[in-house]
């Protein structure tokens, strides 16, 4: 290489060297058009409502679980602690108790001796299977399976109609999903539902505490309103039935301690007797009045769509396809076998007037 030719190289590599490097050139900005954005509507719609559906789905199927670990704890616990010879002489005590104590409050006796079984069967079957599912959870469970399939959704929707993903979560978080304010923290749009977990949100927790007053100050799960019923029809037969076995033994009592004994030893003797005769006729009459309640109960759980396992579902269904009634007409949430209406309430008639694009 000549002495030319090398003075030429060394000037083109420091030119090279002094060339400044270029910027990269970013893409135009996609322009999404106003009727992209209205199909885009229809079909957040559409996917809340099958996320209804499936919601639903699950709801059902896991209120069959706690049903039938219902019924299998009753037969398996308390009816036979319910009809044992000892549990029915230890009630029996205490509808005398109740009794001698009642000052003359009507029925006393009864609802006394009906908050007693209650306590019974709330600490020998209703506990034991919330150990493993209660309606209060399945309430929590099918709320976050309905947001997390429109999640699921939207992601389909952004690559359906080349929507960016940061364009569709703007006008998402312009949904509102719970509008339980003032103060604003009790309200959430669907992309906040969509991407905070649920139980840190303190719209939801706004959400679940109004669900709850609905259905009762113990919520959602609670049995109580359903078993008391059971409860206080089972006081009154049994205090029918052992009054007077009580007032037999009042008169072994009085009779003195010798002849009281022997008084009192006959009556246990033939109560022994009369229970086990009685004991299927009484295990049905419990079965079938406890089995009658709890079933009017499940139904009420499963199909009322404010108390209900669904109302969370429902609840954020309605505002999402109220507040998108612009893009298309959203017909009732259906539950059961009718429809239910769920039109929005109190600041849910802040209607999103189609959305106009993201940015402008």
């Amino acid at each position: 290489m000549n002495l030319r030719s090398l003075i030429v190289a060394v000037l083109l590599v420091v030119a090279g060297c002094a060339t400044p490097t270029r910027a990269p050139v970013s893409p135009p900005p996609v322009i999404v058009s106003q009727a992209t954005w209205q199909q885009v509507d229809r079909d957040i719609v559409a996917a809340s409502r099958s996320a209804t559906e499936q919601a639903k789905v699950f709801a059902r199927g896991s209120m069959e679980h706690w049903r039938t670990r219902v019924y299998e704890q009753t037969e398996e616990n308390f009816i036979p602690w319910f009809s044992s010879y000892w549990a029915q002489e230890w009630m029996s005590m205490k509808v005398s108790w109740y009794t001698i104590s009642a000052k003359g409050e009507q029925d006393a006796s009864a609802k006394r001796l009906a908050a007693y079984l209650l306590e019974e069967y709330q600490e020998r079957v209703l506990a034991p299977v919330a150990v493993e599912i209660d309606p209060d959870a399945i309430l929590h469970q099918a709320t976050e399976f309905y947001v997390q399939l429109i999640g699921q959704q939207l992601q389909v929707i952004s690559q359906r109609y080349g929507v960016p993903m940061d364009q569709l979560n703007a006008r998402v978080n312009k949904i509102p999903a719970i509008a339980l304010g003032p103060p604003s923290a009790r309200d959430a749009s669907l992309y906040q539902v969509i991407h905070t977990d649920l139980n840190m949100l303190p719209a939801f927790s706004a959400l679940i505490d109004k669900i709850h007053t609905a259905g009762g100050d113990k919520g959602v799960g609670s049995t109580d309103t359903a078993m008391a019923p059971v409860a206080k029809r089972a006081s009154q037969r049994m205090e029918a039935e052992m009054a007077p076995r009580g007032a037999a033994s009042a008169v072994a009592a009085a009779a003195g301690r010798l002849a009281g004994g022997l008084i009192t030893v006959g009556v246990a003797g033939i109560r022994a007797i009369i229970q086990a005769s009685d004991r299927p006729d009484s295990e049905a009459l419990i079965r079938s009045s406890l089995g009658n309640t709890f079933d009017k109960a499940w139904v009420k759980l499963v199909q009322n769509p404010t108390t209900g396992v669904m109302a969370g579902t429902l609840y954020m269904a309605a505002q999402v396809e109220g507040n998108l009634a612009g893009a298309v007409e959203a017909p009732s949430v259906s539950s059961g076998g009718g429809s239910v209406d769920w039109s929005p309430t109190e600041s849910t008639n802040q209607q999103i007037d189609p959305l106009p694009p993201a940015g402008e």
